[in-house]
């Protein structure tokens, strides 16, 4: 009449059933051991009663009917979300918003879809251009720019709906990739020039990128610009008149623009730019050139050279503006040679005299050019070779577009005041003044009685001394065209093979020839242009701008040295061929370089080094210190014949003497040391004192101070 057990059938179930009253036959079902809901969710088994009845042999016992049992784990979030992969990666090109970019995914263990299901993913990383929606595709929200940034890593987890995250975040690599734009690529935009580097390559690894363009040819510029740099781009700043003999012009060119010096003080009151020797002229300035500095009665046939920088004159009538000008000095207002500026035309003119034709003649010529006012440096040359004037302009002959006759001037005794940048007027006005001032920059101005002999002299007076060019010419491709400009300040470079293009293009150079450049910066500009097969819409190329950084030289140090003081007996002084001053004079030049150290903390004990070096140098002066010479008794003499062969000329006064042209060290010292001191009264004078003092580029560079005495 009772319940003595309950028995479970089936495979090892991890429950059992326990009886807790025998009379009512109430029981309990219980686990044996941990259920775990990830191994099996649910079990199913059959349950039976049992009675007493039995004996020890359980033969007899009586059993109830099968009842079946059905049991559900209930699921506990002891799982996080795991990602299937370790980093997600993922390409996209700039410029575009995508819908996906790629999608991720994290499973999760637990067994009920309540625990085991991702309900959400979130981006951990603040601030960035993206987002992700349950499902886990990130998007971009802003149009990605491969120049501000190529790469974004962002992190990301992932929420079951439980809430629970994910124990390690995921990381997503997106690279942006740039869309390709048609352009040079793989250049520099500062390339640095070391004066004496000879050639350098602008762009030694260039190529152009053309996105697969159906390019049929190429044409490119390359534009050196270097208009702000002396006149128009680097050239030697020696003075017009050594320039001259250095390109081989005969003697005799007479400097009106000079330095201000003790023997040349009449551009002393004028604005100037030392290094180029640039006078500038605002309209209120003009020079007196003293008289006997021109010949006066200038033959048929002379030059004026000049360098001109001009702009479009101010106001509606513009006046003449002057460049040069022989007037009368007192009484009268006659001009009778004079180069001016009148509204952007270039006027010269000539009046003869009486005495020398007494019929109409030319008398004016006129040019015009826009070279005239557009601001920018020029070198001009009037070849007069009467009743012809020629005008050559940076190197180009140009014909007068208008030529006016004139009777001659009646011949007068009135003296003529030659003078720069305004015209003396002496006459009909109450007090003698400047007027028709000129507005601009002159450099360079010289008269020379005689004419240049050549176009090549003229050419080599206004050559640039920098430019493009091309290394290893023989080696362009096939099918490359290429043409520079006379200055060579512009290359222009065509082909068909973008391989051919690439390949002239890195051998494209800047070359300075200069010993001392200016330093300083020249601007460079490549400009592209493309043409394609049939009728597509052709790819555009953005310039290049880049510039050349020219360095500072190393600064020379010349040194002058020698014998400084001797005495010789009366009678050599007196003698026909004196005593020679400077018989063993040295002049030397030294550069101090440094000697660049491996480790910088080494640097203080360093040795400085000093080389020695060759240039040429533009003047040396032999002066006198104290009284001037008396030409009655005394004189510096020096033999011309020492002088040729070389580009030197030499000038003698009662001051000094002065050895000047663009030449050697060597051939100076040579010239100074056949330089004699004669003194055929040596007992008015016991001794006397010289100092000699050499310079290169006009002054830029001068040397030492050497004194000498004489007794």
């Amino acid at each position: 009449g009772e319940i003595c057990a309950f028995k479970i059938h089936g495979q090892e179930m991890p429950f059992e059933a326990v009886v807790l009253n025998k009379t009512s036959g109430e029981g309990r079902l219980r686990a044996k051991s941990p259920v775990d809901c990830e191994l099996q969710k649910e079990y199913t088994f059959i349950i039976q009663a049992y009675d007493c009845g039995s004996g020890p042999g359980g033969r007899n016992w009586k059993k109830s009917h099968k009842a079946v049992v059905h049991i559900q784990v209930k699921d506990v979030n002891e799982f996080s979300p795991a990602f299937k992969e370790s980093v997600y990666k993922a390409t996209v090109t700039e410029g575009k918003i995508y819908d996906s970019i790629l999608q991720v995914e994290a499973i999760d263990e637990d067994c009920s879809p309540q625990y085991s299901q991702i309900c959400n993913y979130e981006i951990v990383t603040t601030d960035v251009p993206f987002a992700i929606d349950r499902n886990g595709n990130i998007r971009n929200t802003e149009k990605l720019n491969y120049d501000s940034q190529h790469q974004y890593e962002i992190k990301v987890t992932a929420f079951d709906c439980g809430q629970k995250h994910a124990m390690e975040d995921v990381l997503v690599r997106v690279n942006v990739k740039p869309v390709c734009k048609p352009g040079w690529q793989d250049w520099n935009k500062r390339i640095e020039y070391k004066p004496g580097s000879g050639s350098k390559p602008l762009f030694p690894r260039i190529h152009l990128e053309t996105c697969d363009g159906p390019v049929s040819s190429i044409h490119t510029t390359i534009e050196l610009q270097t208009n702000y740099i002396g006149k128009g781009c680097d050239r030697e700043t020696y003075s017009e008149k050594s320039l001259q003999k250095l390109c081989g012009a005969s003697s005799g060119a007479i400097d009106l623009l000079p330095s201000p010096s003790a023997t040349a003080n009449w551009t002393a009151g004028l604005l100037m730019d030392n290094n180029d020797m640039i006078f500038k002229f605002d309209g209120k300035q003009g020079a007196k050139i003293p008289d006997g500095i021109v010949p006066k009665n200038l033959t048929d046939q002379f030059t004026i050279t000049l360098w001109m920088k001009h702009g479009p004159s101010p106001g509606l009538r513009a006046e003449k503006e002057t460049i040069l000008c022989n007037s009368d000095k007192t009484e009268m207002n006659r001009h009778h040679y004079a180069l001016y500026v009148h509204n952007c035309r270039l006027v010269f003119l000539l009046r003869k005299d009486f005495d020398q034709a007494d019929t109409f003649r030319p008398a004016e010529f006129h040019w015009k050019l826009d070279q005239i006012c557009d601001k920018e440096w020029h070198y001009y040359v009037v070849n007069v070779e009467f009743p012809v004037v020629t005008l050559y302009m940076d190197g180009t002959t140009y014909e007068p577009y208008l030529v006016t006759n004139d009777w001659p001037i009646h011949p007068s005794h009135i003296a003529m005041q030659l003078t720069v940048g305004a015209c003396w007027q002496g006459g009909e006005v109450t007090k003698p003044r400047f007027a028709q001032y000129f507005h601009g920059s002159l450099a360079s101005l010289t008269i020379r009685p005689g004419k240049i002999e050549s176009q090549k002299v003229i050419s080599c007076l206004q050559a640039c001394k920098e430019g493009l060019d091309i290394n290893s010419l023989e080696s362009l491709g096939q099918g490359i065209k290429y043409h520079f400009n006379p200055s060579q300040s512009v290359l222009v470079v065509e082909g068909d093979d973008i391989e051919n293009i690439n390949q002239a293009l890195r051998k494209v150079s800047y070359i300075n020839s200069r010993q001392f450049p200016t330093a300083g910066i020249r601007r460079l500009k490549v400009s592209s242009k493309v043409q394609c097969f049939g009728e597509d819409v052709c790819i555009s190329i953005p310039d290049i701008d880049a510039y050349v950084m020219v360095f500072q030289a190393n600064e020379p140090k010349i040194t002058i040295s020698g014998m400084d003081h001797f005495a010789r007996p009366a009678a050599q002084f007196e003698s026909e061929r004196g005593v020679t001053l400077l018989p063993d004079i040295r002049i030397v030049s030294t550069v101090t370089k440094m000697e660049h150290p491996v480790d910088e903390h080494d640097r203080a004990n360093k040795p400085v080094v000093l080389e020695e070096m060759l240039h040429n140098l533009d003047f040396c002066d032999v002066l006198v210190i104290g009284t001037e010479l008396d030409p009655e008794q005394e004189c510096l003499e020096l033999d011309h014949a020492e002088l040729q062969g070389k580009h030197l000329d030499a000038t003698n006064s009662t001051a000094g003497y002065s050895v000047y042209g663009v030449d050697s060290m060597n051939n100076y010292e040579q010239v100074l040391r056949q330089i004699r001191y004669r003194n055929w009264d040596t007992s008015a004078t016991f001794d006397r004192k010289f100092r000699v003092k050499c310079s290169e580029l006009n002054g830029r560079y001068t040397s030492n101070e050497f004194n000498l005495e004489v007794s």
